[in-house]
């Protein structure tokens, strides 16, 4: 069995989308068949996220709750329960993240012993109109690319035991767990391959996260303006 981990703090208006993009990614011919169970971890839900996931139940998703208001403790709980079931495979993105139909294929594809992927933005319509260049000048799309995102990760459950899993960090969560990876010479594929769209929204779930990296450029000059300085190429 493969599993999935999907973190959600009220996330009931990008949920829907997120776990029919995942059924797709289930049921791509190129899995042969094999079962995907996705777990979304309802951490301190106060919206209608629960009732989202009801809805996704026959379609191999199921839920747990917990009230940690911590994506570091949610991811890991997510996988222990997968861990738990015997899967083979973790996978894990974001409740705001639309997977590729062959999103789960593409990560086992690469046989490594954990897989970084990278991240599309389509919508840009929250955010100013220069943050789409800023982004682009700093986000290399080769690969080994060196990005690390949540939404996009992947991780085969003996590398995850020995890395010790996910920390339990209120963000930088998956920066800490594939620097655990690297610590013990684990085989990560730095992959363009692994497709996912994720948003591009003002308020994010996580201090740190990919929200707060777009707010970011969002207060950086317009190209053209004085003052202008180069960034390095973020993780997130």
């Amino acid at each position: 069995m493969i599993g999935v981990v999907v973190p959600a703090h009220n996330e009931e208006d990008c949920l829907a989308a997120c776990l029919t993009a995942l059924g797709a990614a289930a049921g791509h011919p190129g899995l042969l068949g094999e079962p995907v169970l996705v777990v979304v971890v309802l951490d301190d839900c106060t919206d209608a996220s629960h009732a989202v996931v009801q809805r996704h139940a026959t379609m191999g998703v199921a839920c747990l709750a917990i009230a940690a208001r911590n994506v570091g403790v949610a991811r890991h709980h997510g996988a222990e329960h997968l861990l738990a079931l015997n899967a083979r495979w973790l996978a894990f993105t974001d409740a705001d993240t639309c997977v590729a139909p062959d999103w789960l294929v593409a990560q086992l594809a690469l046989r490594a012993d954990a897989v970084c992927g990278i991240v599309t933005v389509n919508d840009w319509s929250q955010q100013p109109g220069h943050v789409p260049a800023q982004f682009a000048a700093r986000y290399c799309r080769e690969e080994n690319h060196r990005h690390i995102h949540g939404a996009n990760l992947g991780i085969c459950p003996r590398a995850y035991a020995r890395a010790g899993g996910f920390p339990p960090h209120e963000s930088s969560e998956d920066v800490a767990l594939v620097q655990r990876l690297i610590a013990i010479n684990a085989q990560i594929a730095w992959s363009t391959q692994p497709q996912v769209t994720t948003s591009a929204r003002r308020e994010g779930r996580a201090r740190g996260g990919f929200a707060d990296h777009l707010a970011m450029l969002s207060a950086l000059p317009v190209e053209g303006d004085a003052g202008v300085v180069a960034a390095s190429t973020p993780h997130r």
